[in-house]
């Protein structure tokens, strides 16, 4: 193996942590934030949300499972830069494709490993996410320091746009030439379930989706129709949909005034189901607010309680940015769920609307299962409106 060559980590702060490089030489700047997750670092990788973003693990060692096309989320990594104590040089896994590090070299990804996670996280624990730098190639640290201070800041950020599809386009057999990920049909081993004698026609705003939110929909007998974040409140009616979903994605939900227009426009027309981003569009499409969590919430083991059941579920969860609770009551709606750890907004309902949203993520994969049932209730929610009960 090569000898690694150094690799240098600075905050905005002035903190500077020095390592060795893994992945592509690059020097890249980003807010740097914390996932908790255990396993799933691929997903984790290629999930939209994380665009802008440079991703420490938590986890000490990373990489001992590989790369695999079937676990991708997205096209390609959406990370800046990946921070990790230990990369594992093994893949010890028969559907492993490619290790780690060649799969950041491969799409210009700059990885830092052999510095202290623990130290890091503890730091941006304290004083919130960051601004950071990581560079694999030569440089100072105090050129380091100032590339983090002069990124601009995720807050007022609209990021959908780098990460939503370009044009509409039907979710299914055609993934594959269309994503380069594979379609996985119902029926097949990796979360299989029944075929639904009724289908329901669902338009789904992509704000930077993950491909297992999709695969969700179609596994509980949706036919999902996929816009960009840009499509007018006229074209997903010309679709004639049931429903309407709204993804998860990055950067400030405040920025998207765009969406929060053409989402209002039509609540009154179709059940709506929102997931993370799509939860604080829903709250802003309603006359609420969201506000920039201090570190947010990143990882798969996050406890939050249903207020109407008292139900507890363990949630993966990936955002920076929380709905207020005191702005939703104005716009007819309530909050139904909230996080243990610290009582922000996990889920809320229209009152008379049939439109509901959580802020974590039900489809999870990897993850804990407990919220699958939810895109079963959004199921019941169309048919409840088509039967004419809601």
């Amino acid at each position: 193996m090569p000898t690694p060559k150094p690799a240098v980590l600075a905050l905005e702060d002035g903190s500077i942590f020095h390592g060795l490089a893994f992945g592509a030489d690059a020097t890249v700047s980003g807010e740097c934030v914390f996932n908790t997750s255990m396993t799933g670092y691929q997903e984790i990788l290629t999930d939209s949300s994380y665009f802008g973003q440079i991703v420490t693990m938590t986890a000490v060692q990373i990489g001992n499972t590989g790369i695999t096309s079937e676990d991708d989320e997205a096209a390609a990594p959406m990370c800046s830069g990946f921070v990790v104590q230990d990369p594992s040089p093994i893949a010890s896994n028969w559907r492993s494709q490619q290790d780690l590090g060649s799969y950041l070299q491969q799409h210009g990804i700059p990885g830092i490993s052999e510095i202290d996670t623990r130290t890091l996280t503890k730091k941006l624990r304290v004083n919130g996410s960051m601004k950071c730098c990581i560079s694999t190639l030569p440089i100072s640290d105090e050129e380091a320091v100032a590339n983090a201070r002069n990124w601009h800041d995720i807050a007022g950020s609209d990021y959908v746009k780098d990460v939503t599809c370009k044009e509409p386009y039907i979710w299914g057999a055609d993934d594959a030439t269309r994503h380069n990920a594979p379609y996985i049909p119902v029926g097949t081993s990796r979360g299989a379930q029944p075929e639904h004698p009724k289908r329901y026609r669902v338009a789904a705003f992509d704000l930077g989706a993950k491909y297992s939110i999709f695969r969700k929909l179609i596994r509980h007998g949706f036919d999902v129709q996929v816009f960009p974040a840009t499509a007018s409140a006229e074209m997903i009616r010309e679709y004639a949909p049931d429903g309407l979903f709204l993804s998860n994605g990055p950067g400030d939900p405040a920025a998207l005034d765009y969406m929060h227009k053409t989402v209002g426009a039509l609540l009154p027309e179709l059940p709506t189901f929102g997931i993370c981003l799509g939860h604080q569009m829903l709250t802003h499409a309603l006359g609420g607010k969201t506000f920039k969590l201090k570190f947010g919430h990143r990882g798969g083991n996050q406890p939050v309680q249903n207020l109407e059941t008292g139900r507890v579920s363990i949630t993966a969860q990936n955002h920076g940015f929380a709905t207020d609770p005191d702005s939703l009551a104005a716009g007819g709606s309530v909050v139904t769920e909230i996080n243990l750890n610290d009582q922000t907004v996990e889920g809320l309902r229209h009152k008379e609307l049939p439109v509901f949203s959580v802020q974590y993520h039900p489809e999870a994969a990897p993850g804990p299962n407990d919220a699958d049932p939810l895109f079963l209730d959004f199921r019941n929610l169309i048919e409840s409106r088509i039967a004419g009960k809601v």
